[in-house]
């Protein structure tokens, strides 16, 4: 495909940006880049009771964060803009008045009480079409033209033509889908407070902006047969459409609060990694191969394709994306891991990390412990939290005290495994030496494994889960780690 390609994505300021838009965005930015297009971000604010400047910057963070890099829009510009609809109503006040002056569109007078008769009166009849019965059409212009000079209120409406033949849409997901013309009415282009109505907007931006790909939700679809009109109204080319499916929560039902978080912030705040979160939401109805979930960025952008963007609705289900995180936090390289997630968690948690003196084996070794027990972030901080601890401030979890230490015989393994320890010195102080010296004391205290390893675990580390026994005691160091047993020994029988 050449690179003439040019898509947009265009919310609405009206709240955050949510699951279902962020994957709208993800799949035109991803569809850009595979094809060396334009990815252009627009604005389209024309709800004035609903569309806030707040909600654009929320929507602009959303996109950062996602790593959606925009080619045209707010803060970028561009040959195309302005990128805010409420700054392009001149625009659209000049394609509605060229289209008024070629007789393809019309004013209608028509008042909301006789719109409502009229509609009562064809569902009394049980006509087949309940749409605008085109009262106003045939109006000749110079009445027409005195009526709205006069100050009578008035719509302008789109004119249909009468033998215009069933709306065919190649939609690049669904195929063909066929629209019967005989349910199109003449729709409202303008409304009688001045303002364009959606599909009338829309695609005097799109034409405008050269969109050759409008890739949107399928709740979109029945908007489609409208927009075709104003297209050939305009005289512009009608862009490829391509309606990707809804995404429905586990029961079923379309995705909403109900399911759990449903802005990007959310996610964001809630310690989801931006590249794992447009990983997973790229899944949700297109594949690489059918195969691969694990799909980096880069590749998102060089093999992404229309072709394999799925009809049927995707599942958001959070515990795939939970595993989605912990593949890029387990993929992360030691130095990557520490500086963007190790450290920050634990200074987060309160740790003074500036003011422990260690090197980069040192660290490098605790990523490698830490990291594949880290789900989320936030995880880091408390699978770490025992080294940072010293012998005076360690937290003990009373259930794993009284689970691996308050039992008859567990002095005496603290006992062993002190005298054990004790006879390593400083330099050989490596989790190596530290797990072949506490190997032979199951046999010589004549007790199963798990018993006496659980408590020299629950002694130095306050509970029952934790990394590597002697990987976690190697960076605790020999003193504290002595200095552990010693206190632990107070609590054990």
């Amino acid at each position: 495909m050449s690179s003439n390609v040019r898509v947009r994505f265009a919310p609405s300021p009206t709240g955050k940006l949510h699951i279902g838009g962020a994957r709208t965005a993800i799949y035109n930015w991803a569809f850009a880049r595979a094809n060396g297009g334009t990815f252009i971000l627009r604005i389209d604010d024309t709800d004035p009771t609903r569309s806030t400047e707040e909600n654009t910057q929320v929507i602009l963070r959303a996109m950062r964060w996602l790593g959606l890099d925009w080619d045209e829009g707010p803060e970028v510009g561009g040959d195309f803009g302005p990128y805010a609809q409420t700054e392009r109503m001149d625009l659209y006040r000049e394609a509605a008045e060229r289209l008024l002056a070629e007789g393809k569109a019309y004013p209608c007078f028509c008042t909301p009480e006789q719109l409502a008769q009229d509609r009562a009166e064809a569902q009394a009849r049980k006509d087949p079409f309940q749409g605008y019965n085109r009262r106003c059409r045939n109006i000749p212009a110079d009445e027409a033209r005195a009526r709205m000079e006069a100050g009578e209120p008035y719509t302008l409406r789109i004119k249909v033509p009468e033998d215009r033949g069933d709306v065919v849409i190649d939609d690049a997901v669904h195929g063909k889908v066929v629209f019967d013309a005989k349910e199109l009415d003449d729709f409202v282009i303008f409304r009688s407070d001045g303002t364009p109505t959606y599909n009338f907007a829309t695609v005097v931006d799109d034409a405008a902006m050269g969109i050759t790909h409008v890739i949107r939700g399928d709740d979109h679809l029945s908007n489609t047969p409208r927009q075709v009109m104003v297209y050939e109204a305009l005289g512009s080319p009608v862009p490829t459409f391509a309606h990707i499916s809804m995404i429905l929560g586990a029961d079923g039902k379309k995705l909403s609060k109900r399911h759990g978080a449903t802005s990007v912030e959310e996610y964001r705040d809630a310690g989801y990694l931006s590249d794992a979160f447009v990983n997973y939401l790229a899944l949700l109805g297109w594949s690489l191969d059918g195969e691969t979930t694990v799909i980096p960025r880069d590749v998102l952008a060089r093999e992404f394709s229309l072709e394999r963007i799925s009809k049927n609705p995707a599942t958001f289900d959070p515990k795939k994306l939970d595993w989605m995180n912990a593949e890029y936090i387990n993929r992360m390289d030691d130095e990557t891991f520490v500086s963007q997630i190790l450290r920050p968690q634990l200074e987060a948690a309160g740790v003074d990390v500036k003011g422990a003196e260690h090197d980069a084996a040192w660290w490098d070794l605790l990523a490698e412990i830490v990291r594949p027990r880290t789900k989320m972030p936030a995880d880091a901080a408390g699978v770490a939290a025992p080294v940072f601890a010293t012998a005076e401030t360690l937290a003990y979890d009373e259930k794993s005290v009284n689970k691996g230490l308050a039992k008859e015989g567990m002095g005496a393994v603290l006992d062993a495994a002190r005298k054990a320890l004790a006879a390593l010195d400083e330099a050989s102080w490596t989790a190596e030496a530290i797990d072949a010296a506490l190997e032979p004391l199951p046999e010589a205290l004549d007790l199963k494994k798990r018993l006496v390893f659980q408590a020299v675990r629950v002694a130095e580390c306050g509970n029952m889960v934790s990394p590597p026994l002697g990987e976690t005691m190697q960076l605790i160091g020999r003193e504290d780690c002595l200095a552990r047993i010693d206190r632990a020994r107070t609590m054990a029988l």
